[in-house]
């Protein structure tokens, strides 16, 4: 299969949710293996095609399709929301379905057509004891001892939410780097500052482990939606307004339902001569 590639080029797809951009490559049609080199190279904005997260679509016994997701840095995430309504909106496309199941780092996920051009997905319970997040030593995640007392959640990912006066006036690449890598996270952190709009409405922007300053996140808005609630500045029930937009979050009792826009951007063949110089 490699050297299929090697001939014919890499078929894969461009999407974004709120503009948290992905390329998607579908290996049910090219099994081709991800190595951190090809990973980082087509990351690169200026010499390959960029993007926050990768996604592969593989086969799946357990589902319609099962999801591999990588960060720009190469380096494997459990979850990531917005590809997965993303990769959900066209395989129902493909298949005609108004609701599948996808089988992630998470276990087997719900995702559903929300109507108006909406797609929904069921995150998971959040996870919320420091050893499942994962945190470095027994804490409460409610309040992680760290200068802005934020709170951590698990999502399949680690997330650090700090409760801010205005989200907007934080300087998030110095903010956000100087977090991701704090020795309480071993397995480094996702970080957001959010503000309280109203009740049921929260400001969030986000850094992406991996990845830096995006525009969108889904497992940040439901880490945040959980810990706002898990506050009480919030009901269960969220509008989040992000950078590129907004999403609506609903933590039920079978998980943390996540809704909003998807965009399929365009479809392209990565070159043989690209690829010969990272395979």
């Amino acid at each position: 299969m490699q050297n299929l590639v090697l001939k014919n080029g890499l078929p894969f797809l461009k999407m974004h949710g709120l503009g948290n951009d992905f390329v998607v490559i579908d290996r049910r049609v090219a099994a081709v293996p991800m190595t951190g080199g090809l990973v980082t190279a087509i990351a690169d904005r200026h010499r390959g095609v960029g993007f926050d997260q990768l996604a592969c679509i593989d086969s799946s016994q357990s589902a319609e399709a099962a999801l591999v997701f990588y960060n720009a840095d190469g380096s494997l995430s459990a979850a990531c929301g917005n590809a997965t309504r993303c990769i959900a909106r066209y395989l129902m496309e493909e298949s005609g379905k108004t609701d599948l199941t996808l089988e992630t780092g998470r276990g087997i996920i719900a995702v559903r057509d929300a109507g108006g051009g909406g797609t929904s997905v069921n995150m998971g319970l959040p996870l919320l004891n420091w050893r499942d997040i994962p945190l470095a030593q027994e804490m409460d995640s409610l309040h992680v001892p760290i200068g802005g007392d934020p709170v951590a959640t698990g999502m399949g990912n680690p997330h650090c939410t700090f409760f801010v006066e205005d989200a907007e006036a934080v300087d998030l690449p110095v903010f956000g780097a100087a977090h991701e890598h704090h020795p309480l996270f071993p397995e480094r952190t996702n970080v957001q500052v959010a503000h309280l709009v109203a009740p049921d409405h929260l400001r969030m922007r986000v850094w992406e482990r991996g990845v830096g300053v995006t525009l969108a996140s889904g497992s940040s808005s439901c880490a945040t939606a959980v810990a706002a609630a898990r506050r009480g500045l919030t009901g269960r029930r969220v509008r989040i307004d992000l950078d590129g937009g907004r999403l609506d979050i609903d933590w039920q009792d079978d998980g943390v339902w996540m809704t909003g826009p998807t965009a399929h951007v365009f479809a392209g063949t990565l070159t043989p001569d690209f690829l010969r110089g990272v395979l």
